[in-house]
């Protein structure tokens, strides 16, 4: 079986961007009574995020605010599912071709002519034709390239993604595969004071990441990862604490307190499904990119894990640094990994996670490979995972 290569991981961010604590006192604010303010301040402060960002000028200049804006009767205006939907067709094609453009800028020997396949990846909005389409005709792609998407997966759906590309790289060795995650949270944040609206406000910003997958031998010049296997599984008593549903309203979130523990109390056992089959311990893996979906998500992983702070220190840093992107922020997790692997005299072992609703769980094996290290590693195939 042919060993498939993560060549480059791409990130971008929208202009616009609040301090968290900033965001917390409009919030706040537009709750309307001091005791759901309060409650406000102290779940952003909980959060584990210093800044976030959005395609939205509402959180750092509310006197241009498009959605979340008051009404000349003082009111909050209630923005729907159209409207919101109208913001993401205007900034989903433009950013995902400037992120297309990063990667196949020919560093890595692989330009626009060479991609066979595009993967797209957004749970927060729709339109067609979509980015992928707009990748193709803007960047001069062949008309003939496959395009896929997946839709509406939530914070998971990078790793299915990058199996899906694996895939295809190991059906046909000729395939370089485009992969492209593209969310804009913010658009669906919610102006009501349930404990779920709260937690989400506190948690979901915007953000794209995109990566470069194929068969091809890299160029030695900069550290890849290796794709070595993926697995899936279900925690199904979580059902009722993590879905997504589309509203008149947008796009409504159920995000509950209890995930964390839900996830503490299997994530042990899910491991051993990921890593177990290919003759792996977590003792065996060197760092770990887990998706950060709150601080408390971390705390109680790296507890049931027994994992040290440096392994899970770069999903801290991207929650803290862009607050919880769905499926785009496990792949900024990735790209810190592979730009330290530069600096790397020898391969590690990376396990990577992510979740949604569900509550499913997606995982996966990686290599990074350092760009002085030329020789190939055993790859291991893919496995269940068990719950």
């Amino acid at each position: 079986m042919s060993e498939v290569h993560l060549h480059r991981i791409e990130t971008l961010t929208p202009e616009h961007s609040a301090d968290q604590a900033d965001i917390a006192r409009h919030l706040s604010e537009w709750a309307g009574d001091p005791a759901t303010g309060r409650l406000v301040r102290t779940i952003f402060a909980r959060a584990g995020i210093d800044r976030r960002h959005s395609v939205l000028p509402d959180f750092n200049r509310p006197a241009e605010a498009e959605l979340f804006r008051a009404n000349a009767d003082g009111t909050r205006h209630r923005p729907s599912t159209r409207e919101r939907m109208q913001v993401f067709r205007r900034h989903a094609g433009p950013m995902a071709v400037r992120l297309a453009r990063r990667l196949l800028d020919g560093r890595d020997g692989l330009s626009a002519g060479d991609v066979t396949h595009v993967i797209t990846v957004s749970c927060t909005g729709f339109e067609n034709p979509g980015p992928d389409w707009a990748i193709v005709t803007e960047l001069g792609l062949r008309p003939g390239v496959e395009r896929y998407h997946l839709g509406f997966m939530g914070c998971y759906a990078a790793l299915p993604a990058l199996r899906m590309a694996r895939q295809f790289c190991q059906a046909d060795p000729r395939a370089v595969v485009l992969v492209i995650c593209l969310e804009l949270c913010s658009l669906h944040m919610q102006m009501d004071a349930t404990p779920d609206s709260i937690l989400g406000n506190a948690l979901f910003s915007d953000g794209a990441a995109g990566a470069i997958v194929s068969s091809r031998r890299p160029t030695g010049n900069r550290a890849v990862l290796t794709l070595d296997g993926f697995g899936s599984a279900i925690a199904p008593e979580g059902r009722r604490d993590m879905a997504w549903e589309i509203g008149d309203l947008g796009f409504q979130l159920r995000l509950s307190s209890y995930v964390p523990d839900i996830l503490g109390t299997h994530i042990e056992g899910i491991a051993d499904g990921l890593l177990g089959p290919h003759g792996l311990g977590t003792g065996d893996v060197d760092l770990w990119a887990v998706h950060p979906g709150g601080r408390a998500i971390l705390d109680r992983i790296e507890t049931a894990l027994g994992l040290g702070a440096e392994q899970i220190a770069d999903s801290r840093t991207v929650l803290r640094e862009h607050g919880n992107m769905s499926s785009a922020t496990v792949l900024f997790v990735l790209r810190r990994m592979l730009e330290a692997g530069a600096d790397t005299a020898a391969g590690r072992r990376i396990a990577t996670l992510a979740f949604g609703p569900g509550l499913t769980i997606e995982g996966g094996i990686l290599t990074l490979v350092p760009a002085t290290r030329s020789a190939p590693h055993r790859p291991v195939a893919a496995a269940p995972l068990h719950a």
